[in-house]
């Protein structure tokens, strides 16, 4: 069990490593299998069909290399094609979310009341279908914060010069911010924590939420590795809601 005192501060690199730990707990695997298996069919099928349009992509992204860059045509070209997966993976995961959050959410109680030794409310069958309409509110309310902030990003990739150099790393730290909401928010919402107060109390902890998110982003670009990510992403920042935000903003205990 992990420790629930807030004065023990641990790094989003640990809180992530436990997530690999945690899926394989007896007694909740079973609640493993069924995000994992969204994330198999999405993430894999979408990675595949990825891999085809590469040779398409990557020419036409660098034709608005201005030719003042041309001479760092060989460093640009990795970049290029790390800001198209950075972007596909992103969105992909995004989908595969909302597919399986009620399954993440159900994953996120189970795990927190084996951590804590806490009573989570009925978790039958009735309970989450009567909770996905609150479930996929709160995931319009998440798409609703991050569509503007991504669509400015993406614009930037179309300004010769800054699209090449800084836009892909500022689409890298927004992701690893956003993917830190994204699954911190599912032991939040069991909770019925408000999407806002959420992330005010992420703010708090911003290195270690960066860190944890930075991690995840980073492993929805490896194959095979990003078949697994999402399960282990709800169960590291349930751990880290477990450690870090629990005291304050538990509804059940």
């Amino acid at each position: 069990m992990l420790s629930s005192s807030p004065t023990s501060p641990r790094s989003g690199v640990f809180y992530f490593s436990q997530g690999w730990k945690l899926i394989t707990l007896p007694g909740i695997r079973r609640f493993v299998i069924l995000p994992l298996l969204v994330n198999i069919v999405l993430m894999g099928g979408a990675f595949a069909w990825l891999f085809t349009r590469l040779d398409t992509w990557i020419p036409a992204l660098m034709s608005h290399v201005p030719g003042w860059l041309q001479w760092l045509s060989y460093l640009l070209w990795p970049i290029a094609v790390i800001s198209i997966l950075l972007v596909f993976s992103y969105f992909f995961s995004t989908i595969a979310n909302w597919i399986a959050a009620p399954f993440n959410g159900l994953l996120a109680e189970q795990l927190e009341a084996r951590l804590t030794g806490a009573t989570p409310p009925d978790a039958g069958l009735t309970a989450i279908i009567k909770d996905i309409p609150r479930i996929m509110k709160r995931e319009w309310q998440k798409l609703a914060w991050y569509l503007p902030r991504a669509i400015v990003l993406l614009l930037l990739y179309f300004i010769p010069g800054i699209g090449q150099t800084i836009a892909p790393v500022l689409w890298f730290l927004f992701s690893a911010w956003m993917l830190a909401i994204q699954y911190c928010d599912y032991p939040f919402d069991n909770h019925k924590v408000p999407f806002k107060a959420m992330r005010v109390a992420l703010r708090t902890r911003k290195v270690t939420n960066m860190q944890f998110g930075a991690l995840t982003s980073l492993f929805t670009l490896i194959p095979v590795l990003n078949l697994v990510v999402m399960p282990v992403a709800v169960c590291g920042a349930t751990a880290m809601w477990v450690d870090c935000y629990r005291d304050k903003n538990a509804a059940w205990r």
